[in-house]
């Protein structure tokens, strides 16, 4: 898939402009961001859409015009945007690199690479290290500390990937496989399996009686950027977006404990194997052995390996030994909530407010598409402004318009609600009549994300023991590999959302994932429910439910853990519980 890669160009292309300053409009940067948020967003590859549709059917995708999809065309034909590389030779720095550092925009790249020629993130680090940002004007000792914190936290994350891009190239990449005909099976195996919300490389399992065929595949593939090793059983690959990918060729014999093996984690499967072992078995990635070297369960599936071991087989999300292993033993697992289950999405943008595209119809329609029959509309509240957040007069006309929209679609409900900000003494952005008129109040914080970890816990915590709120959202603000998410004590979050009858979004955004699975189980442990919600600001943003399913199976939640999962009346019937 080329979407990661033509998503950062257009941003930086975007960046470009603003530093270009007056020549370019507003708009133009504008349309450039979207361009890139639409393409960042989409499971499909934009690529695949272009050559079975041309301009025409990229055209008809959310934010992309005519240049637009003269770029896009531009760049599967030739591998380039030619304005990219005329303002790249203006601005010969890295400003997608630079600019993932917290707190660096690219007029601050910019202004760092004419005061001192940082051109990428190493040499902004030794320009850090060596403090000559703090003599700076317009910087000082406490932006190069902030700048010196953003570096850590880049590190932190270094060489990792969002599961949100990984995953799909990895279908891609999967897909093609099975459709040249070389293949008998191919899985995904590793930490996407487990769906964890990094991926650090790809693992891909295959069976196949043509082996040196299916390698020179491989290799040939447009999403291949360099051949690490090829051999006859392994190949391991630099994929162009930046990740490696190993391709096993396994025998069909072995296949079910080689699943088993290359899925892990690897605490998970030194259990195992330590289970085998009291049982004078030896368990590895070719198969379960008695004594006599007897194959006793490595079929095409890694059900045998459990269930000879004296286990039930447990969803891959579990695998990361945090007592999924006893429970299996103990045939205690619990049933996790299935994406099927769900019947809502509780957090959804549109139109009315300014950082989305779509309509209540398309909403609809996407939505039903998925199998999903209705959808809270929680457009930002005013504090929100440069997403031209809503007053109490424009959610009150928007509720109006709901009605409407509810009056003509079939089999299909909207809700009213909002985005509504928790300000920064714990009160809500909108009027106790506005509240009142919504189905349900979502609220979240967007701005003080730096403020102290007293101060944000009494802030949280007033706004839950407020009564008004239904849904906290996102509720620790992260932004995975971008920025850490606020400080709060979360005991004492989920202690106050306990007392006053809050449920916890699970926001499934690709970057932002959030809650976690770790305070998924930690929250659960309060008795609080969940609600799993896409945070959609595009109607293809509404395939991300799969990623806050996923996460919240990685915190062994249950259908009945979930609000919406289920029909319209069975969520408000909790709501009022």
């Amino acid at each position: 898939m080329i979407n990661s890669k033509l998503a950062e160009i257009l941003n930086e292309i975007a960046d470009m402009l603003e530093l270009e300053g007056e020549k370019y409009s507003r708009f133009e940067v504008l349309a450039y961001r979207k361009a890139a948020v639409t393409i960042a967003g989409m499971q499909e590859d934009v690529e695949e859409i272009y050559r079975k549709g041309g301009v025409e059917a990229l055209m008809e995708l959310p934010g992309i015009g005519k240049a637009m999809s003269s770029h896009i065309e531009e760049y599967v034909k030739t591998g380039k945007v030619a304005k990219y590389g005329k303002l790249k030779k203006k601005y010969p720095l890295d400003l997608a690199g630079l600019t993932q550092v917290q707190g660096m925009g690219a007029k601050k790249a910019f202004k760092l690479y004419k005061l001192l020629g940082v051109k990428s993130v190493q040499d902004l680090r030794k320009a850090v290290a060596q403090h000559k940002i703090r003599t700076l004007e317009g910087f000082g000792e406490q932006s190069e500390a902030q700048i010196q914190k953003g570096l850590a936290f880049l590190e932190e994350g270094r060489g990792r990937m969002l599961l949100g891009t990984a995953l799909p190239e990895a279908e891609s990449i999967r897909e093609k496989l099975l459709q040249s005909g070389l293949v008998e099976r191919a899985i995904i195996g590793g930490s996407t399996r487990r769906m964890r919300e990094t991926v650090g490389d790809l693992d891909i399992l295959l069976i196949s009686s043509k082996g040196a065929k299916v390698m020179d595949f491989i290799t040939s593939m447009a999403e291949v950027d360099g051949v690490i090793a090829k051999g006859p059983t392994k190949t391991s690959v630099r994929l162009g977006i930046g990740l490696n990918c190993d391709f096993r060729l396994v025998e069909k014999e072995s296949f079910g404990a080689a699943l088993q093996y290359f899925t892990g984690n690897k605490d998970h499967n030194v259990k195992l194997r330590e289970i085998a072992i009291k049982k004078k078995l030896k368990l590895n990635e070719y198969g379960l052995f008695d004594k006599k070297n007897k194959n006793l369960a490595a079929g095409e599936d890694e059900e045998e390996v459990y269930k000879t071991l004296g286990l039930d087989w447990m969803e891959p999300e579990m695998r990361e030994n945090r007592g999924e292993i006893d429970l299996a033993l103990q045939h205690r697992l619990p049933k996790l909530v299935k994406l099927e289950d769900m019947k809502g999405d509780l957090h959804v943008h549109s139109k009315h407010s300014g950082d989305s595209s779509n309509s209540f119809d398309e909403i609809a329609a996407e939505m039903k598409r998925l199998g999903r029959n209705y959808a809270g509309i929680t457009d930002h509240s005013k504090s929100e402004y440069m997403n031209r957040g809503l007053d109490d007069r424009g959610y009150m006309k928007e509720f109006a318009d709901i009605d409407a929209a509810n009056d003509n679609a079939e089999g299909f409900r909207f809700l009213k609600s909002g985005e509504v900000d928790i300000l920064k003494d714990g009160s809500l952005d909108v009027s106790r009549k506005t509240l009142d008129a919504m189905d349900y109040v979502l609220a979240s914080v967007h701005s003080g994300l730096k403020d102290p970890k007293d101060k944000m816990t009494e802030r949280i915590v007033n706004a839950l023991k407020s009564g008004q709120i239904d849904i906290l959202g996102h509720p620790t603000g992260r932004l995975i590999n971008e920025r850490e998410g606020l400080q709060a004590d979360m005991d004492k979050v989920f202690e106050a959302a306990k007392d006053n009858g809050v449920v916890m979004e699970i926001n499934a955004q690709p970057s932002r994932l959030d809650l976690n699975d770790d305070n998924i189980m930690k929250a659960k442990k309060y008795g609080l429910r969940f609600s799993i919600d896409t945070d959609a600001h595009r109607a293809s943003h509404l395939q991300y439910m799969r990623y806050g399913v996923s996460m919240a199976k990685r915190g062994w939640l249950t259908k009945n853990d979930v609000v919406n999962a289920g029909n319209v009346d069975a969520f408000l019937k909790k709501l009022k519980k």
